[in-house]
């Protein structure tokens, strides 16, 4: 699922989500599957219990979280786990924004990408060095 909006100004997962999103996607995601009692006691700030699950059920209408419900009546209660890893999630979001910012930008991209190395870690260039050289071999 690709999120329509990334926020360039905001930092991890702030530029996909907003605050409370990206806080509770974080709380889904160390759990695994939880209630919304769960995830409103482990919040930073107190909110209401219908704010958290109307969070909750809107990243579930998104198709980040998926929703079970177990129980009837006064004992029915909701569980919530994550459509994909965070691993896979960001895995995800990061390739369509690199192939988006490459078909629209192309060379800008490329130059503006190696110039970030020169404050990155040696290893990254490293990394890069050998994944060309694999695409090289693959597409020759």
């Amino acid at each position: 699922m690709k999120v329509q909006r990334m926020k360039l100004n905001e930092e991890g997962l702030n530029r996909f989500f907003g605050p409370l999103e990206a806080q509770i996607m974080d709380i889904v995601w160390k759990a695994g599957h939880i209630n919304v009692k769960e995830v409103q006691s482990s919040l930073d700030e107190e909110l209401s219990y219908t704010a958290v699950m109307t969070v909750l059920n809107r990243l579930h209408e998104k198709g980040h979280l998926l929703k079970s419900t177990t129980g009837k009546g006064r004992n029915r209660i909701s569980y919530y786990q994550p459509s994909q890893s965070k691993e896979e999630f960001l895995r995800e979001q990061t390739k369509a924004v690199t192939h988006g910012l490459v078909q629209e930008y192309g060379s800008l991209v490329v130059n503006h990408f190696l110039d970030a190395f020169e404050q990155a870690d040696p290893e990254l260039l490293e990394t890069l060095e050998k994944r060309l050289q694999e695409w090289k071999r693959e597409n020759t």
